[in-house]
């Protein structure tokens, strides 16, 4: 392999390991403020036990994804310094408003509500977590913003002297129709990842019959949310498609492995290619309904790879301009799929939960806590198929990911880093597992050890001869 596909590599092993924690501190960051509000509403000391146990998860997960993030910088220097010569003007921007306000409201809110159990008001208390949550969903927003961009660059110029992109219209840049698309499209599977995570986990609880009283209540909250938010992940992945037919045509045709041009267009069940991805073989499809999905009308016009790769030609001079199709096409339906399969379980546990039951089939159960894992191998195939089927761009139709890498560094030396960061990240895997099955499976603090310590006979707390103390 040379330079190019090892930096590659490395980008998507540690990209992908971060993302891993990144819809799940969003999803679950909400959740645990919607039970600490429950808990200010009624006083049921099982939201605040609740509150409490979902709270320890959120923590653990939000300190493996800063560890894991921090790594993510560094490689735009250490392996793409071309790449990062190029946009750093206009990646400057919403990634530094991402650090000093965003990442800067949640770690700061977050501090106040780890430490202040007992010593804040309820209330004040209670806006910590919220903040902590609406921080989370600002820091998605710049990020994506500027991911968007290289989708879809907007708001910008060429300098002729420099060579280097520059920001021209930052509002374009926030405004983008890729970004407005993608974000709530983001947002909503964070809460499918959340909700399942906390359902999974429920159910692993309720299967054994412990600590019912505040494990219920969990499982009907985040099936609840799970059901909405898979509606939202539907929807906004519709209007998703349509933005990408407009804008990234052939990353559509790699989706649906289309190669001919068609008007109507079917949507591809399966198809079989060649090994190479470079020709179909044989085909299932259902007539329209990719017209439908790229178009918005069962008479539309979808191209096909082989048109679209003629007109890149045409447009930007020789070179292959598709991605690795049957990727695409794989990650894409994987994707697809294991929504379709979140939406289907958090319906059928509602449905099993209505009245208040408690399903006595084990296989409920099972089925429950092993779709903890779908959010998370749904989130990963989304997140290649944007990213490889993008390719061979950095910057889409502006700079080619060849031009990106860095050109004093060697194969050698990217491959002893890409082999260093994935056991390192091996080992965070093995650490953050241990944490997450150990304090899961101790399930929530009891009654006492929930409840803020008794005041003292005077009536009074006395603060000062008490350490602060980290509340778990």
């Amino acid at each position: 392999m040379d330079t190019v596909d090892i930096a590659r590599w490395q980008f998507g092993i540690t990209t992908v390991y971060h993302f891993l924690f990144v819809p799940l501190t969003i999803g679950l960051s909400a959740l645990v403020a919607g039970l600490e509000t429950a808990w200010l509403r009624t006083g049921k000391t099982a939201y605040l036990r609740a509150t409490k146990f979902w709270g320890k998860l959120f923590l653990i997960n939000f300190a493996m994804g800063i560890v894991t993030g921090i790594v993510q910088e560094f490689q735009f220097g250490m392996n793409w310094s071309d790449y990062s010569r190029f946009v750093g003007d206009v990646f400057g921007a919403p990634l530094a408003i991402e650090g000093l306000l965003a990442f800067f409201v949640e770690s700061t809110f977050l501090g106040l509500w780890i430490f202040g159990w007992d010593r804040l008001p309820k209330k004040v208390h209670l806006a910590c977590i919220w903040l902590v949550a609406i921080g989370t969903q600002l820091s998605a927003f710049f990020i994506l913003s500027a991911n968007s961009w290289m989708q879809h660059p907007v708001g910008y110029r060429i300098d002729e002297e420099t060579g280097r992109a520059v920001l021209t219209d930052f509002w374009a840049v926030l405004t983008n129709p890729t970004h407005l698309v993608a974000f709530p499209h983001t947002i909503t599977a964070a809460f499918v990842t959340g909700g399942m995570f906390m359902a999974g986990v429920s159910a692993w609880h309720l299967a054994r019959r412990k600590n019912v009283e505040v494990f219920r209540p969990s499982l009907r909250l985040a099936l609840a949310v799970t059901a909405v938010a898979s509606i939202g992940v539907a929807i906004t992945g519709d209007q998703q498609g349509r933005v990408m037919t407009e804008q990234q045509p052939m990353k559509m045709a790699a989706a649906e492995a289309l190669y001919e041009t068609e008007r109507p267009a079917s949507f591809s069940i399966l198809t079989v290619g060649t090994p190479d991805g470079d020709e179909e073989i044989f085909g299932i499809k259902v007539p329209r309904v990719l017209s439908f999905l790229a178009t918005g009308t069962f008479d539309g016009e979808v191209e096909g790879i082989n048109d679209i790769q003629a007109a890149e030609e045409a447009r930007h001079g020789p070179g292959d301009y598709r991605p690795f199709v049957p990727a695409i096409y794989w990650n894409f339906r994987l994707m697809v799929g294991v929504g379709m399969l979140t939406a289907l379980v958090s319906l059928g546990g509602l449905w099993l939960l209505r009245r208040g039951r408690l399903p006595s089939s084990p296989w409920v159960y099972r089925v429950g806590v092993l779709s903890l894992t779908l959010p998370f191998i749904g989130n990963s195939a989304g997140w290649v198929f944007t990213e490889m089927g993008r390719q061979p761009w950095s910057v889409y139709g502006v700079m080619k990911t060849s031009a990106s890498v860095s050109p004093g560094v060697t194969a050698s030396s990217m491959l002893i880093s890409v082999v260093s960061l994935t056991a390192l990240y091996a080992v965070l895997a093995v650490i953050n597992a241990g944490l997450m099955l150990k304090y899961a499976k101790a399930g929530p603090p009891s009654e006492d050890e929930a409840l803020p310590p008794p005041s003292d006979d005077d009536g009074s707390d006395d603060d000062s001869e008490r350490s602060l103390a980290f509340a778990y």
